[in-house]
């Protein structure tokens, strides 16, 4: 495995897939980690991330300079090659001419990460500071029109230093260097695979667990029904999976979710009615961190309330990914900022009776759909959009009533039959409708209409980092807003979406 330290770059997430595409499995922990929980872990190879901070500022964020003494190859990337530099005893300074974007990079020796790779190549550059003076035993090994040390490295103690990002497409011979970061210098081997994960899961799953029960929250999307297989084939009946009604799931979703595991994979499944619980906890809430955390608080008594009918239940198994664990990161004080905190991890009580247990939790989007298929998962289900934990909560901007609910659930549903009709469906990241907070003035038979509006929202992503607004064409988005208008009463107006993450993000709240 290679261990990523994150020292709050926004492409942290772009530098874990980009080890994993070579099948290496890797992981990303906060700067705190210690020596003894680095040896534990026992990774090839570190990569230090980028970050916004400063070397040189008092609060920038370090990590114990012992690392440098375990005999594990390091690669530092901009911020982590300049704490690199800083830690073993150069010296980072503020440029005199920041560079940001593409830069010509010369490379003078092309070996160790830059074997293989021609000597002038393209690079991206995003950095303000800039490397003064290496440390004893360290050379340049490429360098920038404004950047003279844009490369370093000690093959003698196996650290290496990038200023410029290769995990992004802007590098395009990134792919290749990290390539032979991992396997010309640490040695990895492409064992990484998710029949891999799946024995490495069931086993460590079932050490964990032993002889006690399981309680998982199945809402029938991709995450929680991969879950739900995944500790299936791990514990088999010490699991039961509940499914909630919270009146905030789209249309049929609860009758596709009996059908599927009650029926066809014969789960332990019980279904609880608390719409009235969740809607009450709702009534004129409008702030969207305030509702995650009711939702996310209501959603964990609900559970504990069932769990209470069963005997030996001490676990909860919640379907969190990667990026729902980066996103929410300032929630367990980590560096990289809060966006948004998400429903599997921004709600759950400083108290919580049952312990918890994510075993997708180190996997992105599409690693987890590999990981549907090979369980056994239907396709329909596999490709099957993401669906926030909060539901349709967050796509009613406001005020969340059922009255404004029904609304929208007509209009999603409507909007997503084009979207599979056209063939679509598969190509778009999310595809979903927004009940707006306004209502505009309209004219349907000759009458003047005061009615709601609602937003179209599209976009393509691969794993929801970014993600930019689709091109859906305009005879489609023309049939959609036709059919929203005269088939769902109560809306007067459609409006398209067209924003990109960032700045903005997939879903409105």
């Amino acid at each position: 495995m290679i261990l990523i330290i994150d020292f709050g770059s926004q492409y942290n997430q772009l530098i874990a897939r980009r080890v994993r595409e070579h099948k290496v499995y890797c992981r990303i922990e906060p700067p705190w980690i210690s020596p003894d929980e680095i040896v534990a872990l026992a990774p090839e190879g570190i990569i230090l991330s980028g970050g916004p901070a400063s070397i040189y500022e008092e609060a920038s964020p370090k990590t114990d300079p012992a690392i440098f003494d375990l005999g594990i190859p390091v690669l530092g990337i901009c911020y982590g090659m300049q704490y690199i530099v800083d830690a073993l005893g150069g010296k980072v300074k503020m440029g005199e001419a920041r560079e940001y974007g593409f830069a010509e990079l010369h490379i003078k020796n092309p070996t160790s990460v830059f074997h293989g790779i021609e000597e002038e190549t393209t690079c991206w550059m995003s950095h303000g500071d800039t490397v003064a003076r290496l440390p004893r035993g360290f050379r340049v090994t490429a360098s920038t029109q404004n950047t003279r040390i844009a490369a370093t490295e000690n093959l003698t103690k196996r650290f290496f230093g990038l200023q410029f990002h290769p995990e992004v497409a802007h590098t395009p011979r990134g792919k290749k260097i990290l390539k032979n970061f991992l396997f010309r210098i640490c040695g990895c081997r492409k064992t990484w695979t998710m029949k891999s994960f799946i024995k490495e899961s069931v086993h460590e799953i079932g050490a964990l667990v032993g002889d006690k029960k399981v309680i998982l929250g199945l809402s029938g999307g991709v995450d929680s029904s991969v879950t739900a297989l995944l500790l299936h084939q791990a514990i088999k009946d010490r699991l039961t999976c509940i499914s909630v009604d919270n009146g905030l799931l789209r249309q049929c979703e609860g009758e596709q979710v009996k059908r599927l595991f009650k029926k066809h994979f014969k789960m332990n499944l019980r279904f609880v009615s608390a719409k009235r619980r969740f809607l009450k906890g709702l009534k004129g809430v409008v702030d969207p961190e305030k509702k995650r955390k009711i939702i996310g608080r209501t959603f964990i008594e609900a559970f504990e309330n069932e769990a209470r009918k069963f005997q030996g239940i001490e676990f909860l198994a919640q379907g969190t990914l990667y990026p729902d664990i980066i996103e929410s990161r300032s929630a367990f004080g980590g560096p990289s900022a809060v966006i948004k905190s998400h429903h599997n991890v921004g709600g759950l009580p400083t108290k919580m009776k049952l312990r918890l247990i994510e075993p997708l939790k180190h996997l992105f989007k599409d690693e987890v759909r590999v990981l549907g298929k090979e369980l056994g998962l239907p396709e329909d289900l596999i490709w099957r959009q993401p669906f926030p934990g909060p539901g349709l909560a967050i796509r009613v901007i406001g005020d969340v009533t059922q009255a404004r609910l029904s609304i929208l659930r007509k209009a999603d549903a409507i909007l997503l039959e084009e979207i599979k009709a056209k063939g679509l469906y598969k190509k778009l990241w999310q595809s979903f409708a927004v009940l707006l907070p306004l209502r505009t003035v309209g004219i349907m038979g000759d009458r003047r209409t005061y009615e709601h509006v609602v937003a179209i929202r599209a976009v393509t992503s691969i794993d929801a980092m970014t993600a930019d607004w689709a091109r859906l064409p305009h005879s489609l988005l023309g049939r959609i807003s036709n059919r929203i208008i005269n088939e769902v009463k109560g809306i007067n107006r459609v409006v398209y979406d067209i924003s990109s993450k960032p700045p903005s993000t997939i879903e409105w709240e």
